[in-house]
């Protein structure tokens, strides 16, 4: 796999990525779950895996660079995250200073046992941003003026401030959570911009913390928490409409997310192989163009938002 340096354009991106957040802090679950279902992406073409320090404070790297031990490091794709200090233990706290976001990807370097990143974010720097453009950023371009990491991102659960660091850092990609869903779609200017400036698009969230799953069940959750009244009215709309054409909630949450221009994947969670098999399988269901049609005469999705073409579905 040849990479082009600092821009991301050519990079072997695959539909479906694996992400790490979801991993059991449990050190008593085997590690053998978690190796099977990195086994299992590793078959499919283009593997991406996306973790972070943050992550049940380091374990979740420990427990991908076990799963990747002897695998020639070229073929697969693979992003971390940094500004979280777990030194500590919980509770961590932000550290967005050079310094500690070159200790932080030095340190996820050695739990994941690997050389180099493909692309380091820094993970959400709310009420952080001018440190973040101060000292963050221009850390992570001396590690990928060194090689130590290949490209220079940030992932965050909002898009006005990574708008904001498209127009002042030298960025080659965000993850942005939650904000561009079946849901939601109130990101769609900074996908646009990201599109001007050639800027890398990778979706998390795309459930919405799992009730464009699970449905308006009790004790569905957004974004973290117990869905409100106003979200459970919208997901039982959505979901009438995607009965009427026989389309899982699910599926059509999945590759509505993925048809905008700008996203190059979809960072999805997956604790093991069988919940990652469902994911794929939802991804390739067929889905009729006429849902995205009644979806929008209805007011659910934003006039400017994208939709799959039927050579997507």
């Amino acid at each position: 796999m040849t990479l082009t340096p600092n821009r991301l354009a050519d990079w072997p991106f695959p539909r479906i990525g694996l992400g790490s957040g979801t991993w059991p802090a449990d050190p008593a679950v085997p590690q053998a779950q978690f190796t099977e279902l990195v086994e299992r992406v590793l078959a499919g073409p283009r593997p991406f895996f996306d973790t972070a320090a943050l992550y049940s404070l380091g374990l979740s790297e420990t427990r991908l660079g076990l799963a990747l031990r002897g695998v020639p490091r070229a073929s697969y794709l693979l992003a971390s995250k940094a500004g979280w200090d777990i030194s500590q233990g919980n509770p961590v706290r932000n550290n967005f200073t050079r310094d500690f976001i070159l200790r932080s990807v030095e340190a996820s370097l050695q739990r994941l046992g690997v050389p180099y990143l493909d692309i380091a974010h820094i993970h959400d720097p709310d009420g952080c941003r001018q440190q973040a453009l101060d000292e963050a950023f221009p850390a992570l371009y001396e590690l990928r003026e060194q090689g130590v990491i290949r490209a220079v991102g940030s992932g965050m659960n909002q898009w006005q401030m990574l708008a904001e660091f498209a127009r002042h850092a030298e960025v080659d990609c965000f993850l942005l959570a939650g904000r561009y869903t079946l849901l939601e779609q109130t990101a769609v200017p900074l996908l646009e911009l990201c599109q001007q400036k050639g800027i890398t698009v990778v979706l998390g969230g795309v459930y919405n913390s799992g009730i464009l799953v699970t449905g308006p069940v009790p004790g569905a959750r957004y974004n973290y928490e117990p869905a409100p009244p106003e979200i459970l009215a919208r997901v039982r709309r959505l979901e009438a409409v995607c009965a009427r054409h026989g389309v899982a909630l699910q599926a059509a949450a999945l590759q509505f997310a993925r048809s905008h221009p700008a996203v190059r994947t979809l960072v999805m969670g997956a604790a093991s192989a069988a919940e990652y098999a469902s994911t794929l399988a939802a991804a390739e269901a067929s889905i009729p163009a006429a849902l995205w049609d009644d979806l929008r005469a209805e007011g659910l999705l934003a006039a400017d938002a994208a939709v799959p073409t039927p050579a997507e579905t």
